[in-house]
């Protein structure tokens, strides 16, 4: 009888922890949906929402490119730019960033909103206004005043701040330059998302001092002379223009058609 009731009593376990693992699993996916309806984050930041989805391994595999640049030594400071407005770079941004912490367990992840004329990072995650990136270049504040974390392991944001008179000055000053050399060996990578290229010279500025740049084109949309434009203000101050990024495509997400950008 011995035997019987142990083989009795590891079966009803082994059923049991069964319908546990169902239970956590439709749990989890009951959070996914969840977080979908109730949560400030924006929809189209995919990988926050379903990381698993068809956008989610797009990025998963631009994050595998760039771990992989240099046979291993990739670069650290990349800033996400565009030729121009409305191409969808800082949702690339963001959605690169959190896959990327998704991916890199320990080392943290650091985004920034260099966009301070018209920043919209804060309104993408949900946050509320914070002193960022103006008021440090200005020296209002410190560093440890306007790096916080948000609701991504692993992910630490520095949003843009106020709109300050002259952007294009605090980007070029030496506190950047400090900036960018104080913030290096605490983060695996920092994405910098930056005004579009040809309107305004702040995404040349940036891009003489990071490590890379990545141009985020919309299909359908972005002009080639525009591109090529952009280029060639970028190989100017000498950036090192790692890749473009092809946004605008339309992918098929359970429970809704979406247009990630």
């Amino acid at each position: 009888m011995g035997k019987i009731t142990d083989a009795l009593q590891k079966a009803a376990k082994e059923r049991i922890e069964r319908l546990d693992k169902v239970v956590k699993i439709q749990e989890q996916k009951q959070v996914i949906v969840r977080k979908m309806k109730e949560s400030k984050v924006d929809a189209r930041l995919i990988p926050y929402f379903d990381p698993k989805s068809t956008v989610s391994e797009q990025y998963k595999s631009l994050t595998t490119n760039l771990m992989s640049l240099n046979k291993g030594r990739h670069p650290k400071t990349i800033a996400i730019t565009s030729s121009i407005a409305s191409e969808g770079k800082s949702v690339t941004a963001l959605n690169l960033a959190i896959t990327l912490s998704q991916a890199m367990h320990k080392p943290r992840i650091l985004l920034i909103d260099a966009d301070m004329r018209k920043g919209k990072m804060v309104n993408y995650l949900g946050v509320g206004p914070h002193k960022g990136l103006s008021e440090y270049l200005a020296g209002q504040v410190q560093l440890n005043e306007i790096i916080f974390n948000i609701d991504i392991e692993h992910l630490s944001f520095i949003s843009c701040g106020a709109v300050p008179s002259h952007p294009a000055e605090l980007l070029a000053s030496l506190r950047m330059k400090d900036l960018l050399n104080q913030l290096s060996p605490q983060f695996e990578f920092i994405l910098i998302d930056t005004p579009p290229v040809i309107p305004v010279t702040d995404a040349v500025i940036i891009g003489a001092q990071v490590d890379g740049v990545v141009v985020v084109i919309k299909a359908g949309e972005t002009q080639r002379g525009m591109v090529q434009r952009a280029g060639e203000l970028l190989n100017q101050a000498h950036a090192h223009v790692l890749g473009h990024i092809l946004t605008g495509i339309e992918y098929f997400v359970p429970e809704y058609i979406y247009k990630y950008l």
